[in-house]
């Protein structure tokens, strides 16, 4: 019995993590996936026109 009640920890983690994984997975792209990538390069673009725009001020 001892063995048995060392053992549910690991496996209920193992079993919630192996779920976790497979919902981060399953929610990759889809649909959403080219607004979420229009947003990002939306953000990396402007990062990218300020660090222009003061390398020059800097001039």
């Amino acid at each position: 019995m001892d063995v048995i009640s060392a053992l549910v920890p690991p496996v209920v983690m193992a079993v919630f993590f192996i779920g976790v994984v497979r919902v981060i997975v399953k929610t990759q792209g889809g649909a959403a996936k080219a607004k979420e990538d229009a947003a990002v390069d939306a953000a990396l673009a402007r990062a990218e026109g300020a660090r222009n725009a003061s390398a020059a001020g800097d001039a």
